[in-house]
């Protein structure tokens, strides 16, 4: 119970909760232009956002039309950039530079870059570096006293951290990234902390007293926005199978959780490997069936037979954000090999599906 792991993607719905805190403080406006508040590093005007202005709610949404989907992270022993240095990706980063490249408001994209800049205009009004300002104002008054943003890990946690290991099962080099962007991928926490996170939206949402959240502004996080997200958080479903969601995979961890919005269940579950997508998938699906959960369910799929010159033209390597993929004919089946993990058959449901 007390291994760590990196919550990944994750960590985008606690950033967001940073920022409804302190939008309920009145600290900052999630609809005001965020260059405003920037100091450090603005966003770099363009035509695009002359016609909208980028917002903490469009950046925390993935609607501000900013690129950069993801982010690789950093092997033990390589130069680590600021977060400065990643929004123009000047050397040593690894992605390309955080640029708004869509009139904001117009298209659902994800976008780590998105919180990479919220990241730093919280740290900009506040004067806090970032992990110093989620401790303060999220994690402790939450009681996840397992979790952290600060990166690299401090070594002191090193014995509690999970090996990463990719799809091969072999164990990443240095046994873990480092991740400078924090709001975006640099959460390290435990299952159990991480479900404090969903239980304190849930009692917002009821209007308890004492929440770390005002009851309207909960119900404004989880209000779809666009491509089924809220504010932070993927939302679905209404009335009692309303619920919010999001997973996580940085190298060598994958993760997902769901939580019901009035009924107060949920679930977290962290993996240490590439190959741990589809197990925490099965783990929920298995959860719902045995709780009876409204809204998730095995999805039922009646196989299609396609022409062999039609699978051929599938066949070919794709590249999808930082992931590499492979998609090969045996027989007739199509196989899917990320880098070089096991193939997975994908099975045809249709023409183009």
């Amino acid at each position: 119970p007390e291994t760590l792991f990196q919550a990944a993607s994750m960590s985008k719905p606690l950033a967001a909760l940073l920022a409804l805190v302190l939008a309920d403080e009145g600290v900052v406006s999630i609809d005001a232009d965020v260059n405003e508040s920037l100091r450090s590093w603005k966003v770099p005007p363009n035509e695009f956002t002359a016609k909208q202005p980028v917002t903490l709610r469009g950046l925390l949404s993935h609607t501000a039309g900013v690129t950069v989907h993801g982010f690789p992270g950093y092997a033990p022993g390589t130069e680590i950039p600021t977060p400065v240095q990643v929004l123009d990706a000047e050397p040593p980063t690894n992605t390309a530079p955080i640029r708004v490249d869509t009139e904001p408001g117009t298209l659902w994209r994800y976008s780590g870059g998105g919180y990479t800049i919220a990241q730093q205009m919280l740290e900009d009004v506040t004067g806090v570096p970032y992990a110093t300002l989620l401790q303060q104002r999220v994690l402790e008054p939450l009681g996840m006293s397992s979790s952290t943003s600060e990166q690299p890990l401090p070594a002191r946690l090193h014995e509690r951290a999970a090996t990463a290991y990719r799809s091969n099962g072999s164990a990443v080099r240095g046994r873990f990234h480092t991740y400078p962007e924090m709001a975006a991928a640099g959460l390290w926490t435990t299952p159990s902390d991480y479900a404090r996170f969903a239980l304190a939206i849930q009692r917002s949402l009821r209007g308890e007293a004492g929440t770390i959240l005002k009851r309207e502004t909960a119900e404004d996080m989880l209000t779809h926005i666009m491509g089924s997200y809220g504010i932070g958080v993927a939302v679905a479903g209404a009335g009692d199978s309303l619920r919010f969601s999001h997973g996580g995979a940085n190298a060598g961890y994958r993760s997902n959780f769901v939580a019901f919005a009035r009924s107060g269940a949920g679930i977290v579950v962290m993996t240490n490997s590439d190959n741990g997508a589809p197990l925490a998938q099965e783990i929920i699906l298995a959860a719902a069936r045995v709780y009876g959960w409204p809204g998730i369910a095995h999805q039922v799929i009646t196989p299609m037979a396609l022409a062999p010159a039609t699978l051929d033209e599938y066949t070919g390597t794709y590249h999808v954000a930082d992931v590499e993929l492979t998609v090969t004919r045996d027989g007739d089946r199509l196989m899917l090999a990320q880098d070089d993990g096991e193939p997975l058959e994908l099975v045809p449901t249709a023409t183009d599906t």
